[in-house]
């Protein structure tokens, strides 16, 4: 968790003067209606940040919390007021909820981490001689890209290791000096005499000590990078042919290990493709009823939403729309595990919102299915029958 800050640690709790007053300005101006609402602090940090389908009855719990040790009890104690906003329904305060969250990175939430920790990534760093870590989660750091979310952080970790050995990728420390190959002039002593176990077992090219040219540990993360897409199986085949070697050598100890091998690398190329299929599932446009009328469209590609738009209601708005999702849907886009590290996180909560309410599903349409047949002007989505009156609990 972040450290606290000096101030908020001297922060005294609200006093409980302040607190009737927050209380009374919810129960006279606070609505039940989905939105978005924001903790306070007296000196305008965001301390919390929230959504509810009743915004009212949301923010009114947090003033009978029982016991002081309660969370609610402990943010409103760090607030001063409250704000809230709005929204057409709790999928667009879901979205709200996550841009707010990235914009203030209040320090009592923890509702982005809370499905992030449920899953591995495989990241690659930046830098002169990039390396694979498996993590939990991602964010704004020193990634080129990152691969997943994959379950079974530690079967992944295997894999990596497996991966790193048959590419020769280092596993070192990142702030390890590189001494490339084709860059004598920083050797005092060149060629200089290896230092890494790896290296000497020839499972690392040694970028740290002139083992390869810079050219060379490129190639290898490239090939990284091929596999991890899902368009190059070199790694596997590589193992496969060494393991029929060291059978028909009748080493079949190393033979054995080499199958292990095998598996572990097989295993994360499954997670791959169902990754692909789960994610490519999330492509369609998906009708949400909104509060008083104000129906959304929302535009979802491979996970994360690419538009939000107004229902329709003229043949204008209509003839727009279908504009917007065909340049949405129409690009090509390859097949690939990576996921850009700001998506991450709507990834993962899209991901959430349809496994929690799998009958929403019914509110979508393949992007060709709604241009070919696009809903009349005066289309409400609550009322249609394809979805029934029980479509969604959330909703």
């Amino acid at each position: 968790m972040r450290a606290l800050s000096k101030v908020a640690l001297l922060r005294p709790p609200t006093p409980d003067a302040q607190l009737a007053v927050m209380r009374a300005h919810v129960r006279a101006s606070a609505k039940d209606r989905p939105g978005v609402y924001r903790m306070l602090s007296s000196d305008g940090e965001v301390v919390y940040v929230g959504k509810s389908k009743r915004v009212r009855t949301r923010l009114l719990s947090y003033f009978r919390c029982a016991f002081p040790e309660e969370k609610g009890a402990r943010i409103v104690r760090e607030a001063d007021r409250i704000e809230w906003e709005y929204t057409p329904s709790e999928f667009a305060a879901l979205l709200e909820e996550l841009r707010l969250i990235k914009l203030f990175r209040p320090r009592f939430n923890v509702a982005m981490k809370r499905d992030a920790r449920h899953f591995a990534f495989i990241k690659l760093t930046r830098g002169p001689a990039p390396k694979l870590l498996v993590v939990r989660g991602a964010g704004a750091d020193d990634a080129q890209i990152y691969y997943g979310p994959f379950h079974g952080a530690q079967r992944v970790g295997e894999a990596v290791r497996e991966l790193n050995d048959a590419l020769g990728l280092r596993d070192c420390r990142l702030d390890q000096p590189m001494h490339f190959a084709d860059q004598p002039e920083l050797f005092q002593i060149f060629p200089r005499t290896p230092g890494c176990i790896r290296h000497e077992i020839k499972k690392c090219l040694g970028p740290c000590v002139g083992g390869c040219t810079a050219r060379e540990y490129e190639d290898r993360v490239r090939l990284v990078r091929s596999f991890l897409d899902g368009v190059d199986d070199g790694p596997m085949e590589a193992l496969r042919a060494d393991m029929h070697t060291a059978s028909d050598l009748m080493d079949f100890e190393r033979a054995a290990s080499l199958r292990d091998k095998l598996q572990r690398l097989e295993g994360l190329r499954e997670q791959f493709i169902r990754f692909r299929f789960a994610v490519e599932t999330l492509s369609f446009v998906y009708t949400v009823p909104g509060h008083e009328g104000d129906d959304r469209v929302y535009l979802i590609r491979r996970g994360r939403v690419r538009g939000a738009y107004a229902m329709p209601r003229s043949e204008r708005q209509r003839i727009e729309l279908l504009e917007m999702v065909q340049n949405v849907f129409d690009p090509v886009e390859r097949d690939s595990a990576q996921v850009p590290s700001h998506e991450i996180d709507e990834l993962l909560l899209l991901s959430s919102w349809f496994r929690r309410f799998p009958a929403e599903l019914a509110r979508s349409r393949a992007a060709s299915v709604f241009v070919a047949e696009p809903p009349p002007l005066d289309y409400d989505p609550a009322n249609d029958p394809l979805f029934g009156d029980d479509a969604s609990s959330a909703a």
